[in-house]
């Protein structure tokens, strides 16, 4: 069985394992086990209710319960941009017009930004490709859903998510050869690593502070703005059926798509539901369908994906759920279901 839970001291081996795995463009994910050791550090602090929101910082894998393997990671910040520079672009429009000679053109731009300060992000994302199976994605990614519903207290009323933007398999990116590399005098590898190491202040300090000209740049650079790298189009997918939406911010290296929604407008947010547990075996008679549950504990977190029959006031759980949820019987979950496509 495969479930959810807070990232703990003991898997700094297995988060370097999925760091290595995820290659460039992973900026909250580096192969350094000096970051990774603190990232799990203020996790679990988080976690324990010891630090304030501008520090808080949610980090969950996934676990084979079977073997006790890592198999993915993802996480979520509380507040962005409070303590360290959160950077986008946000792409705009300059008209120029003169009546006199008859022209009017609209020009599409880049503006340096900062406009997400204090929104809460779902970051981290990563699944090892051997356990890109069996709905465990939508678990790995959705169980921050769960997280949020049942602690808003902790969130912002706004969640944004940055989407890996376009390389090649080199590391590559259009985006930034055509623009970056012109301030940085840096690969693209080396600016994205530097950043997800915590070294941020050289980005204030060297880039442009005026609009870009979209049209200025290359045809190949103008084309990955916004766009996905393919490898994120599926976790692009989830969070759009999850109401997330494009609203016209790109991330300053590559150019991907900054997606965001408000909180309450989530739809597993929205439509979750807490229920008392109910423990038996076998599980009642009815038709199966595919739901998200959580229990309700902050330090003790756990989430899992469970078929089971409509809950009709009580949630329905064999032992072994139970026992991987770690809850009792009367204790209370929060569950909600799977959209139709994603039960397939």
């Amino acid at each position: 069985m495969m479930f959810i839970r807070p990232v703990e001291h003991k898997d700094l081996d297995g988060l370097m394992h999925l760091a290595k795995s995820a290659g460039i463009g992973m900026t909250s994910l580096p192969v350094n086990e000096e970051r990774l050791s603190r990232k799990i550090a203020r996790s679990v602090l988080s976690f324990a209710g010891e630090l304030d929101r501008a520090d808080q910082g949610y980090v969950f894998v996934l676990e084979d319960g079977e073997t006790g393997k890592l198999a993915g990671i993802s996480a979520i910040e509380a507040a962005v941009g409070l303590k360290e520079p959160w950077y986008n672009y946000r792409v705009g429009t300059i008209v120029h017009a003169s009546e006199e000679l008859g022209v009017y053109s609209r020009h599409e731009t880049l503006f340096l930004s900062n406009d997400h300060t204090g929104f809460s992000e779902l970051c981290s994302l990563f699944l090892h490709p051997d356990f890109r199976v069996k709905r465990n994605g939508g678990l790995l990614s959705k169980c921050r859903f769960l997280f949020l519903a049942q602690f808003p207290q902790l969130f912002g009323k706004m969640v944004v998510a940055e989407m890996r933007g376009v390389s090649d398999e080199a590391g590559r990116s259009p985006f930034w050869e055509a623009l970056g590399r012109h301030f940085f005098s840096i690969d693209f590898a080396k600016a994205d690593y530097l950043t997800g190491v915590g070294q941020k202040a050289f980005v204030a300090e060297l880039m442009p502070k005026h609009p870009v000209y979209v049209d200025f740049l290359p045809p190949d650079a103008q084309a990955v703005i916004g766009q996905t790298h393919e490898g994120t189009r599926p976790a692009v997918a989830l969070l759009e059926a999850e109401g997330f939406r494009y609203e016209g911010y790109v991330d300053i290296f590559d150019a991907g798509p900054t997606i965001q929604s408000y909180t309450s407008d989530i739809r597993a947010v929205k439509e979750s539901r807490r229920l008392p547990a109910r423990i038996v075996d076998p599980l009642p008679d009815g038709d199966k369908e595919w739901h998200l549950a959580c229990n309700d504990s902050l330090s003790g977190f756990r989430a899992a994906l469970v078929e089971c029959a409509a809950p009709q006031g009580e949630f329905c759980l064999t032992p072994e759920l139970a026992r991987a949820l770690n809850v009792q019987d009367g204790d209370h979950v929060r569950c909600v279901a799977l959209t139709p496509k994603e039960a397939v």
